[in-house]
């Protein structure tokens, strides 16, 4: 199985992927004690944005068999209480297994998906359970959400 490296998220290396922001140091212009605008979702929907809580666990291996995007809305992604690990390839209009990447997410730092980009579920790398705060559309999962399974072939295992 192939292995990729986790590396520490940052402006430039997660750039093509999405955008994110350390919401437990905020940085940057400030209006005293509050930090605006500091990640924006575009509205482009009628629907309203769900939040919803979602289990991470920390696994023996940290392997990637599945992989989902969403065609018309971004995600929006906050780990609470642990550090995680995502990966995410390029949207196209094919799997690119190849191409995907792994990036260690702070606990605090919430993170944007853009349109098309492949991800699925993070890891927990720091406590055996977490939780992680999923921003959505309504119903984003039943309506919005193309799934795949990679071939044995394309699985890989993340490292730290």
């Amino acid at each position: 199985m192939r292995k990729i490296k986790a590396k520490k998220i940052t402006a430039e290396n997660f750039s093509a992927y999405g955008s994110f922001t350390d919401l437990l140091n905020p940085q940057g212009i400030c209006l005293g004690d509050f930090y605006p605008d500091r990640l924006l979702e575009p509205a482009k929907t009628a629907l309203p944005m769900a939040f919803s809580p979602l289990i991470v666990r920390k696994p023996e291996h940290m392997e990637i068999h599945t992989v989902e995007y969403h065609n018309y809305t971004g995600e929006i992604l906050l780990p609470l209480d642990t550090d995680v690990v995502i990966h995410v390839a390029p949207a196209s209009n094919v799997l690119v297994p190849e191409k995907t990447e792994a990036f260690i997410v702070p606990k605090g730092t919430i993170v944007r998906f853009n349109a098309g980009v492949y991800h699925y579920c993070p890891y927990s790398i720091e406590k055996d359970e977490g939780r992680v705060l999923i921003v959505l559309p309504e119903r984003t999962y039943m309506n919005d959400c193309c799934v795949f399974e990679y071939e044995e072939k394309d699985c890989m295992e993340i490292v730290l």
